[in-house]
């Protein structure tokens, strides 16, 4: 029975906490894309973009302590059809991750959008910028679009996900105070 009521209490607890400094920062954030341009090469549909906002104090004060932080970015491309359902053509993620080398006091971001490119920054500036930059993702070959067709291209990036300790967010599955993360951005064009 006193197993019960500390349960209860505990879970009571946890829902009744203030945000913390880091939920509320989260929540005044606007993180969102910002210059996002969808184009072609010679044999694919590319998508450049930035992402704004995106990085949180506590996110870098995790770095420099180890902890990396990932980017993880997810992409939907659609035929539409005015009077029949979409058909979706790819649906696919990749990382950006962000990583602090305290030996060496440099940064390295690996990114896996075009053949898993690693590079190494001695300014977090200059990390920082590569982390929230698409450079030239390939979405899909120009030879599965149809001409003078209508598409929707959706977007959208998880930033930070931090989880109740001891899998207590199995118990309590509606606290997500400390997710950042975009909204979906949809771009519609006809090829």
């Amino acid at each position: 029975m006193q197993s019960k009521i500390f349960f209860f209490l505990l879970i009571l607890a946890l829902t009744c906490l203030p945000h913390t400094g880091y939920g509320k920062d989260s929540q005044d954030r606007d993180v969102h894309f910002s210059d996002l341009i969808i184009t072609t090469s010679k044999t694919h549909l590319l998508l450049f973009g930035l992402i704004n906002n995106g990085i949180t104090t506590e996110m870098l004060q995790g770095l420099h302590n180890g902890i990396p932080i990932q980017f993880t970015f997810l992409v939907e491309l659609n035929k539409t059809e005015k009077s029949w359902t979409d058909l979706q053509l790819v649906s696919f993620q990749f990382q950006h991750l962000l990583t602090y080398d305290t030996l060496q006091e440099n940064y390295r971001v690996d990114t896996n959008e075009k053949n898993k490119k690693s590079e190494s920054f001695s300014e977090l500036s200059d990390a920082l910028k590569a982390m929230n930059e698409i450079n030239g993702l390939l979405v899909i070959e120009l030879s599965q679009l149809i001409p003078d067709s209508s598409y929707q291209l959706r977007l959208k990036a998880e930033l930070y996900k931090k989880t109740l300790p001891m899998k207590l967010h199995y118990i309590i599955p509606f606290v997500s105070w400390w997710d950042i993360e975009t909204d979906w951005h949809t771009i519609e064009f006809t090829y």
